[in-house]
């Protein structure tokens, strides 16, 4: 199973994130959609998860959930928008972490694409940073990963070019 992992495109589309992902049996978006209808592109392209974030309107957060769990193969997912990062765990995802881990816990939020092994609660840790030009980032970015059984492999960071360069 190949996996795209995306979050914070703010209601836009990169014009080479439908080729980076064309190879992806799911999508999977970590919040910070922007509006339905950038939900609804990726929706008609690929089969389509996704959580609600902090930007996204009343449409957005009536489709989506906060939180998404769900198997991947034989891997448990937690979804969701604002989780922190190793160590420094978000209060509203924390304690539910630590009882339950899953065994890919993504997040999005904070633009930084972070991908490591939580050693401390055992499971990946991704964070695929933001693939819209919206935030402070220097770089937009996605993952794209495969799952096969228990095990990730074949990780791969695209970068979609410089955020100041994009012309609206």
């Amino acid at each position: 199973m190949l996996i795209g992992l995306i979050s914070d495109t703010h209601g836009w589309i990169h014009p080479r994130l439908f080729h980076f992902l064309e190879a992806c049996d799911e999508i999977w978006h970590a919040g910070d959609i922007g509006n339905i209808e950038t939900a609804d592109a990726f929706a008609a392209f690929k089969p389509f998860k996704a959580v609600y974030g902090n930007i996204d309107d009343a449409i957005v957060r009536s489709t989506y959930k906060e939180n998404m769990h769900f198997m991947a193969d034989e891997m448990r997912i937690w979804l969701t928008h604002i989780g922190g990062s190793p160590g420094n765990y978000d209060r509203k995802v924390r304690d539910e972490l630590r009882s339950n881990p899953p065994d890919i816990f993504v997040c999005g939020h904070s633009h930084i694409t972070r991908v490591m092994y939580d050693r401390k609660l055992n499971f990946l840790y991704l964070n695929p940073g933001a693939a819209g030009y919206k935030g402070f980032h220097k770089v937009m970015t996605a993952l794209r990963f495969r799952i096969d059984g228990k095990q990730v492999h074949d990780m791969e960071v695209i970068e979609l070019g410089e955020r100041a360069h994009v012309t609206i």
